[in-house]
């Protein structure tokens, strides 16, 4: 089965379906052969459409590459999203879910999609627009955490929005893309470990162990 092969060609042609076609396809190639050498025509040869007609729906290939990590990353800030809502968990094992989440995200797109990993490494290096808001949003749901905990007493920050932040930058050993491929200069702690201290920096001072 060739890579064409994989993509489904549904026969209906508004913009949306176009748009999600487009994307579907870009992403397989972006799996399979990587971002950079995927091309437009690549892309429109497999959708059986001209080149021409995918620039009706994206006016780059830049775009298109934000367009399917903006897909990816939206699938974890949802789950960071739902983490931080979820209901009948304290703030504190919510916290460490959040962090354990996207440690292992990161880390099995490392493993099962390198070439995919390639373009989310890129992007996160190059500052892509897409990336800053996701960095911005997991912060928000870090927040949103912390400052339930503060109101039911598990944490205490005088800023929780300043806390999320640390949080976000602490973990980056474990969840960013950058790093989470790399060979660290000396020895790190496990996400377990790092995860444990975190949180005990934002336990009340008198149940601080």
């Amino acid at each position: 089965m060739s890579l064409d092969d994989t993509i489904p060609l549904p026969t209906e042609e508004c913009a949306p379906d176009t748009r999600s076609r487009i994307l579907a396809a870009a992403d397989t190639y972006f799996r399979e052969i990587g971002y950079q050498k995927t091309t437009v025509a690549d892309i429109a040869r497999t959708l059986k459409m001209s080149p021409a007609n995918v620039y009706r729906f994206f006016d780059s290939k830049k775009a298109i590459n934000e367009a399917v990590l903006e897909r990816l990353i939206g699938e974890s800030e949802a789950v960071i999203s739902e983490i931080a809502d979820r209901p009948g968990l304290d703030a504190t094992a919510r916290l460490a879910a959040a962090i354990e989440t996207l440690h292992r995200d990161c880390t099995r797109r490392c493993e099962a999609f390198p070439r995919l990993h390639e373009m989310i490494e890129a992007a996160m290096a190059e500052s892509w627009e897409v990336c800053r808001h996701h960095v911005a949003r997991i912060t928000a749901g870090f927040e949103r955490i912390i400052r339930d905990g503060v109101a039911r007493g598990a944490f205490e920050a005088d800023d929780p929005a300043q806390a999320a932040a640390c949080i976000h930058t602490a973990i980056a050993r474990y969840t960013h893309p950058l790093l989470v491929g790399a060979s660290p200069l000396q020895p790190a702690p496990s996400v377990e470990v790092m995860t444990a201290f975190l949180l005990r920096s934002l336990a009340p001072a008198g149940r601080r162990a």
